[in-house]
């Protein structure tokens, strides 16, 4: 007799809503809550992506099936928006607290939800523009938190989604023969794949074949737009720690974005070194750091 599935329970003490992938910060393309940002807000910016981390990992897990994964990502959102504080969603709740402390709005940490569940359910995108609706849930988010939180005009978001979903682009890349082989979730559209007469199946290789070579350039000229845009971010932000982070992360979309178009992420995965890190680093905190006051937009 076949057995029902029943919604998974998170009220015991012992339950947990969470499913570690093992990944930090270190796998990231930016750094998180580094020391460029005002000691003060290093604390929340930490919750921030504990909780993101956490609700990532749901809905990258490949052990867990698609009504699970919307159940415990449901549970984060019950939490964020006041309902019971269960130990299951404990990063739910931190996060609610920072939230309320800082004044800062959880319809940040709503969209990235929204997007999660999304992956849940959909492994498969139509076009560009589908693409970029699911990153301006899944990573613009990330920018407009930090905005409100360092108290910056909403003026700067445009900018700031240009910059988080060029790097959730650049990350799509990164990881696009894991998340295939792993979850068989495909970000790039699939259009273009038929449009070199090719099946998704390319994805599977030990290199990239010319047309799936293509793909990646295509996509790659898709994102420079957004990295041109992004770069205009660190010159209207009136805090000088947070516009010496971005100018950072602007340059470390700018290096992998060069590095993606000059070697293969089927032949392994394409990242930047530590020297390239740390070269990105110096080069855009140094660029705001040395600036004159008078270039800073006033407060």
């Amino acid at each position: 007799m076949p057995q029902t599935q029943t919604k998974p329970a998170f009220d015991g003490p012992d339950a947990t809503a969470e499913a570690p992938s093992g990944k930090d910060a270190a796998y990231e393309n930016f750094p998180v809550g580094s020391w460029l940002l005002p000691a003060p807000l290093r604390p929340h910016v930490a919750i921030f992506y504990a909780f993101a981390r956490a609700i990532d990992d749901i809905a990258d897990s490949p052990d867990l099936p698609p009504e699970e994964k919307i159940a415990r990502l449901d549970g984060f959102a019950d939490v964020l928006e006041g309902g019971e504080a269960l130990p299951a969603f404990a990063k739910a709740t931190h996060m609610r607290q920072s939230l309320l402390e800082c004044g800062v709005t959880n319809r940040h940490c709503l969209n990235l939800i929204s997007a999660f569940k999304q992956d849940a359910v959909k492994t498969r995108y139509a076009s560009w523009d589908e693409l970029i609706d699911y990153c301006n849930r899944s990573a613009a988010p990330v920018g407009r938190y930090l905005l409100d939180l360092h108290g910056e005009d909403s003026v700067g978001y445009p900018y700031s989604d240009a910059l988080c979903n060029a790097l959730q682009v650049l990350n799509h890349l990164q990881d696009c023969q894991e998340d295939y082989r792993l979850l068989d979730r495909i970000y790039l559209p699939v259009p273009w794949f038929e449009q070199e007469s090719l099946t998704v199946d390319a994805l599977d290789g030990s290199a990239s074949s010319p047309g799936m070579r293509r793909i990646i350039d295509r996509a790659l000229t898709s994102t420079d737009p957004l990295i041109e845009t992004a770069g205009q971010l660190p010159h209207i932000l009136r805090n000088r720690r947070l516009a010496m982070e971005s100018n950072v992360i602007v340059h470390i979309a700018r290096k992998l974005a060069a590095h993606l178009r000059r070697d293969d992420p089927l032949a392994g995965r394409v990242a930047l070194s530590k020297p390239h890190y740390l070269l990105c680093c110096l080069q855009g905190a140094g660029k705001i750091l040395f600036r004159p006051r008078a270039q800073m937009p006033a407060p």
